[in-house]
């Protein structure tokens, strides 16, 4: 075994950290998971409320149905419904058990409640503060660079939890600077999987529920079906129309639960279902699945480390990738034939921007996992892009480290514009 104990602990607690389930859009979901924090805080039910959120929160819940509340889309919907029915200590399964009367008292609530939304530009990118008011009574609950991390909570002139703000993001999670390439692959080879098997089989569970239901049912643009129509039979159609119909579901209301990465239940559909369904269609063995979802799961979170969870570079873009090299692990890859299909991806698909949850997402995870598999066949050809070709440079880690520069700190305007646009009446 190649990686050390210490990084073999620390991949574990990163996949636990990481693969989590939830209930619906993560943004507004940790919205309405802020809402319900702040009138548990409260003690009664808020009579108005203030949102104080960044453009990257505005923009990942302008558009996106908010699960178990009829249909309802938006960040005044996503508080009312957490200050309505949320249950603050379910965090990202906050909605999970809302009854039909609390959904029609939600729409009661948006009619009668005043509910402010202004665009805080603190320099968070994820930050989330809202303030709960009920006669002379306040609480406020912020949430700062992830979707659980609860950074104060206060009532009226009493600060009831405070943490320090760092200019290091996710500073209470696993350091993610130990994952590389190499050790992954490592990693997948020799982990005992009695340390993952419940995380992962959550995932496949969770993310292929959801997956058939977006084949089954009526969801958004539909882009899983359109994908797989005419091509039932075709492998590569498959993977990719299995993966976007869950984000079908999953954008436009679906009410199943799923199991995200890095934050995001899109990139968490992206990274798992194409490699189950290869894993699948190929007879592979459970292990061999559960190996090759250690590959696509921390590959694809060692993109994001660099990039941020939310940015105006793509996150399917990183899954995409992930999955690619999952799959490449399941035709017996290992760290050259994964290093190769991870460069050549990210060369294909790093252009693709970020302009919040919607329908056309599902899209945009066609296209990711398309980059993957394309990634992998050219390797399998003997073809490959060289360091200098764009952005690509030499090694594989270079190269991630140089995406990860190019999306945290080059798009950072063209994330400004893409808010600024969306803002827009």
């Amino acid at each position: 075994m190649r990686i050390t104990n210490e990084q073999y602990r620390a991949y574990i607690q990163i996949m636990r950290e990481e693969l989590r389930p939830a209930m619906g859009c993560t943004e507004p979901i940790a919205i309405a998971y802020a809402a319900a924090k702040a009138r548990e805080t409260l003690g009664s039910m808020p009579k108005r409320l203030l949102i104080e959120v960044s453009g990257n929160i505005i923009k990942n819940v302008k558009s996106v149905v908010v699960p178990h509340t009829g249909g309802l889309r938006g960040i005044p919907a996503a508080a009312a419904a957490g200050t309505v029915a949320g249950d603050a200590n379910a965090e990202l399964e906050v909605l999970a058990n809302v009854t039909a009367e609390q959904i029609k008292a939600m729409s009661e609530y948006l009619k009668h409640a005043p509910i402010e939304v202004r665009h805080a530009d603190t320099g968070r990118i994820f930050d989330i503060r809202i303030t709960a008011f009920a006669g002379a009574d306040r609480a406020t609950v912020r949430i700062v660079d992830y979707h659980t991390n609860i950074v104060l909570i206060s009532r009226n002139n009493e600060t009831l939890l405070e943490r320090e703000l760092t200019d290091k993001s996710d500073d209470r999670l696993t350091d993610r600077t130990c994952l590389s390439v190499e050790d992954i692959v490592d990693f997948a080879d020799s982990v005992d999987l009695d340390d993952v098997r419940d995380v992962l089989e959550r995932q496949i569970a969770y993310n292929m529920a959801i997956a058939e239901e977006g084949l089954k049912g009526n969801y958004g643009a539909n882009i899983g079906k359109t994908v797989l129509r005419g091509r039932e039979y075709d492998i590569n159609y498959k993977m990719r129309a299995w993966a976007a119909a869950g984000s079908d579901a999953r954008m436009n209301g679906c009410e199943l639960p799923v199991v995200i990465n890095s934050g995001s239940g899109n990139q968490g559909i992206t990274a798992s279902v194409p490699v189950i369904v290869f894993a699948r269609e190929n007879g592979k063995t459970h292990e061999e699945l559960l190996r090759a979802l250690c590959v696509s799961n921390l590959i694809t979170t060692h993109l994001k480390t660099g990039i941020g969870r939310l940015s105006a570079y793509c996150g399917a873009v990183s899954a995409g990738v992930g999955a690619g090299a999952g799959i490449a692990y399941l035709k017996g890859g290992r760290f050259e034939m994964i290093a190769h299909t991870v460069v050549n991806a990210v060369a294909v698909t790093s252009g693709i921007i970020c302009d919040g949850a919607k329908a056309s997402c599902a899209a945009k995870i066609a296209a990711a996992v398309d980059a993957g598999l394309l990634g992998l066949a050219m390797y399998e050809d003997g073809n490959q892009f060289f360091g200098g070709d764009g952005i690509v440079k030499k090694g594989v880690e270079h190269t991630i480290e140089t995406v990860g520069k190019l999306a945290s700190r080059g798009m950072q305007k063209t994330d400004e514009e893409i808010i600024r646009l969306m803002m827009e009446e």
